[in-house]
């Protein structure tokens, strides 16, 4: 090869090095992202509540396949499994986990305390030890709660619009739940004040709760209030029907919960919840550490009542809950 046709050669080698480079170079990272649930495993993710979540990344421009790629871990309903799969997520070393409700987060929290972590929906974040405060979280924890102080008042208050001579209510909680307490209290609090009973039911199985629901009828329950669960959303069919077997009117902190059945529900919008997260991911993948991002509190809260399920009931919602309602189910 003659030295004019090898140098030829190699600049033309060179220059090809160099677009090669640039152009891997160009190539936008991938992030990984593990989503931790204690729910089973949807049908379809993009329909259920996890699509708020997915919609809100792909507004601010991540498209999984392109720069972004979730690791999802479902618990199947079974809290007892999250440690392990969180476990799954730290070796695979993914660069962010969002961590779905409350038992998902603290397994979250336990399993690392250097990869980033977004929690979604959690009910007391500070009293469950997952950040110092709300203002100044610490640590690499941070994110979206559904938790406001006076929703457990709130809710009692609607329930005695819609009921006003309920003397007794049942409260049904999961003891598996770490947010139990928190959901509990504020609504026992309420009660007092009101000069309310309150009847405590604990079920984590569909089983129990039709028990739970006719023992709290047996002893004169004229309402119950369902805490906030994610095995409880997940079977909120069934849970609206168990109520209704039982003649009992169901309140909840969610839409969902009405929609599928129950009487009425006030509380944050989940979809809200779920794309709010994604604001938080962007800026942690974008340099932002967690100890500086406040966690955020809902702004808005949402009524819905179901009228088809008072007609059930032989119930005549009043006019100045329906005024206030933000959905009516006819």
């Amino acid at each position: 090869m003659s030295f004019i046709r090898r140098r030829t050669f190699l600049c033309a080698l060179g220059a090809g090095l160099v677009a090669t480079s640039k152009a891997i170079a160009q190539q936008p990272r991938v992030w990984r992202i593990g989503v931790l649930s204690g729910r089973a495993h949807p049908a379809s993710r993009e329909t259920d509540i996890y699509g708020s979540l997915i919609r809100g990344m792909s507004e601010l421009g991540y498209a999984e396949g392109r720069n972004v790629r979730y690791e999802w871990r479902f618990a199947e309903d079974k809290y007892e499994r999250l440690p392990a799969l969180a476990a799954d997520l730290v070796r695979l070393n993914v660069d962010l986990i969002v961590a779905l409700t409350t038992p998902p987060s603290l397994a979250a929290q336990k399993a690392t305390a250097t990869i980033p972590i977004v929690i979604v929906s959690v009910g007391d974040p500070v009293g469950n030890k997952l950040v110092a405060s709300l203002a100044r979280p610490g640590a690499n924890i941070t994110g979206v709660t559904n938790f406001v102080g006076d929703t457990g008042d709130k809710l009692l208050e609607l329930t005695l619009t819609a009921l006003p001579k309920l003397s007794k209510v049942g409260v049904l909680i999961n003891p598996d739940n770490p947010s139990r307490a928190a959901s509990l209290k504020p609504i026992e609090a309420a009660s007092q004040r009101r000069g309310i009973t309150v009847l405590v039911g604990q079920a984590r199985t569909l089983e129990e709760v039709d028990r739970e629901f006719s023992a709290m009828k047996q002893q004169g329950a004229g309402a119950v209030i369902v805490a906030g669960d994610t095995f409880y959303y997940g079977r909120r069919e069934q849970i609206a029907q168990s109520a209704l077997k039982a003649r009992l009117p169901s309140i909840y902190s969610q839409r969902q919960h009405a929609e599928a059945g129950g009487l009425l529900s006030y509380g944050a919008s989940l979809d809200e919840v779920f794309r709010r997260a994604a604001f938080y991911v962007d800026r942690i993948l974008k340099g932002t550490k967690p100890a500086d991002l406040p966690v955020e509190q809902p702004n808005t809260l949402e009524l819905v009542v179901n009228l088809k399920t008072a007609a059930a009931l032989g119930i005549k919602v009043p006019a100045q809950l329906l005024a206030r309602a933000d959905k009516v189910i006819q």
